[in-house]
């Protein structure tokens, strides 16, 4: 029994767009069930644009919670009150919790999950990666590996300050130099399962841990790639039950 419930509905929920494949509310839905927590919901808000936030998800009553995704990590902040420190750092957030005071202050618990899962298959010989896409989420994977003192350089299909390759420039040589590749571009991504980031596969190696962000499908072809050449492959599900299970601690702290 959970120990916090209480009288009145508490309200939580995703935002994102073209959200109905959606991991968190058949998490959180299985996540109530088996806990039996009986005074809380979690449901889907697929909004097309962020500038519906205010009117079509904050008119909705006894709101607690909320998860960002795709493409909403980073667009969403000027809507928040405040900031945890990390996610200030990042410039990305994935949790809101409402406060007693009815404030909306912005976590990231794609930091927590993402090292949560990687930090495991890291060995000596780990000293460099690539983060495949720019989007919120690899803000967080940038700011893990800093901490796992890790080099890292993302790659994009174009050029920019923050971009050190585009997958025109990148070469099996460079590859085979950096052994850890995450893929945090929705490529490969149901539906559109046989597609993968253009890149040189054939510079891996089992030195290699190629990480996808992805959960559906649990295999892409990105980390099928990576198993033909030896690699350690993970998926994305892990990450996300510990970015999920850390929401909930949030949302739920000093309640």
């Amino acid at each position: 029994m959970d120990k916090k419930q209480s009288n009145h509905m508490r309200n939580y929920g995703l935002i994102g767009k073209d959200i109905s494949y959606s991991f968190s509310q058949n998490y959180f839905s299985i996540k109530f069930k088996d806990e039996n927590i009986t005074d809380a919901k979690y449901q889907n808000f697929d909004i097309q644009n962020i500038e519906n936030f205010k009117s079509n998800i904050l008119t909705t009553k006894g709101l607690s919670g909320l998860n960002v995704t795709i493409p909403y990590k980073e667009s969403i902040i000027p809507f928040l009150d405040s900031l945890d420190k990390k996610a200030k750092k990042i410039g990305a957030v994935n949790t809101i919790k409402f406060t007693k005071k009815g404030r909306l202050k912005g976590y990231n618990t794609d930091i927590y999950g993402f090292k949560k899962s990687i930090k495991p298959h890291i060995k000596k010989h780990h000293k460099k990666a690539l983060i495949l896409g720019t989007g919120g989420a690899s803000k967080a994977i940038a700011y893990v590996l800093k901490q796992l003192n890790i080099q890292f350089h993302f790659v994009s299909r174009q050029q920019s300050k923050a971009v050190s390759y585009t997958y025109d420039t990148l070469t099996e040589a460079i590859i085979n130099e950096h052994q850890i590749i995450i893929n945090c571009s929705p490529v490969g991504t149901f539906p559109d399962v046989n597609e993968a980031p253009n890149i040189p596969y054939g510079g891996l190696s089992k030195k290699h841990v190629l990480f996808d962000l992805i959960y559906n499908p649990s295999q892409t072809v990105f980390l099928k790639h990576g198993k033909n050449h030896g690699a350690t492959t993970i998926n994305g599900y892990d990450m996300l039950v510990f970015q999920a299970e850390k929401s909930w601690k949030i949302w739920n702290k000093n309640l």
